[in-house]
């Protein structure tokens, strides 16, 4: 038999008793849990994990759950990753699993993401032939909480040691159970910016007796957008957005305040503080210059996601062998998105994947993208990602 096929055999092993697992992904998927509120989604997590044998450890980041599975007298440890948070978008899908919390859905299929890594974690444990430490961690807000970093903040990788550690995500726009890998900067660094011009309020028809911060905040808008275009490499990623601007309610009245709000994102770390470092200085020299103060606050977000080298070189063949070159994307291109699973490959090397949800051919709402509130998860996704987690584990851990 070769590799291709047996890497088959594991996806029709796990497709045979997938019907549990669609059922517990509708489950978590009619019931949303924000960042750190996920109680009920945690304790089915451990309740599923601890009936199948695991070592199963709970409140890591507040409701993060880890369950550990040890075999044999290998002595690599593995960890395996899942996010849990849902997000506050009010449903449209229809559907008869659809969330029963308005203003509340799993738009980014972290349901799925849970569903295929318990799946793998009872197929390992009723059939798992691995020499080693198996670290399963479900992770709780990582929709901008950084609910990773919070889990390390309590010892995560103290008391859980990891050799490795990978995460997959699923991708609306391409193929349903197709793998997509890429080593090195895979998603962008992240920055939330509040920018606050002070000025002086008036009458809208004597302008020279105030001090304009509308008009200053204008300038700031104009002026940041020459940092991108002036001062990165035209080949190098990098994005300001200013998506808010708030200042004043009536037309004939200069406001005191105006707020400017801004995510910046880039695909080097080096880049990233440099537009950082440009940001502050534009803002407060710009502000001066039309007799106004400016504060910039830092908000922080999260770092460049970084897969490394050999681990996804590894995960690339592990890729190949269960499904084969033509359903695996061995270099996709890189994502302006960002990823709290950045904060962990900043301590552990690994390797964070995608699997495809569906494209237009494929119709549904698996083809929608991600926080949108028509998406949902392609439940033919589960043995596909669960059956890649199980042989992963199976050539990771070994004597």
């Amino acid at each position: 038999m070769n590799d291709v096929t047996d890497g088959l055999s594991v996806v029709e092993a796990l497709r045979a008793g997938a019907g549990e697992f669609v059922a517990l992904r509708r489950d978590i998927h009619r019931h949303p849990e924000l960042g750190f509120q996920e109680f009920r989604t945690s304790d089915l997590v451990a309740e599923r994990l601890q009936a199948w044998g695991y070592e199963v450890t709970c409140g890591l980041g507040g409701t993060g759950v880890v369950g550990q599975l040890r075999r044999g007298t290998g002595k690599r440890r593995l960890g395996l990753r899942a996010d849990m948070d849902a997000l506050p978008i009010h449903e449209a899908t229809g559907l008869p699993h659809a969330s029963v919390h308005a203003g509340l859905m799993h738009a980014c299929g972290h349901d799925g993401h849970t569903a295929m890594l318990l799946a793998a974690a009872r197929h390992l444990a009723e059939h798992g032939d691995f020499s080693g430490t198996l670290n399963l961690i479900f992770q709780p807000a990582e929709e901008g909480l950084g609910g990773a970093k919070k889990m390390m903040a309590d010892g995560l990788f103290d008391r859980f040691p990891c050799d490795a550690i990978f995460a997959m995500h699923n991708m609306p726009g391409f193929p349903r159970g197709t793998l997509l890998l890429r080593d090195g900067p895979t998603m962008a660094a992240s920055e939330n910016i509040t920018i606050t011009v002070q000025g002086n309020g008036g009458h809208g028809a004597m302008p020279h007796q105030a001090a304009d911060p509308v008009v200053a905040g204008a300038a700031i808008v104009m002026g940041l957008q020459t940092i991108v275009s002036r001062n990165v490499a035209p080949l190098q990623m990098s994005v300001i957005t200013v998506g808010s601007f708030q200042a004043g309610v009536a037309n004939n009245v200069i406001p005191n305040e105006a707020v400017l709000k801004l995510s910046v994102r880039s695909l080097d770390r080096e880049v990233h503080k440099m537009l950082l470092r440009r940001i502050d200085e534009l803002v407060t020299l710009q502000a001066r210059s039309l007799g106004v103060q400016a504060t910039v606050d830092f908000q922080g977000g999260y770092p460049v996601l970084v897969n490394t080298q050999a681990e996804t070189d590894f995960a690339r063949q592990v890729a190949l062998e269960l499904l084969g070159p033509d359903a695996v994307t061995l270099q996709t291109q890189p994502l302006t998105g960002s990823e709290d699973f950045a904060f962990m490959l900043e301590q552990v090397p690994g390797c964070y994947l995608y699997i495809g949800n569906g494209d237009e051919a494929s119709g549904g709402h698996g083809a929608c993208m991600v926080h949108n509130p028509n998406y949902d998860f392609d439940d033919a996704n589960i043995p596909v990602g669960a059956a890649y987690w199980a042989l992963l584990v199976k050539r990771f851990l070994v004597d």
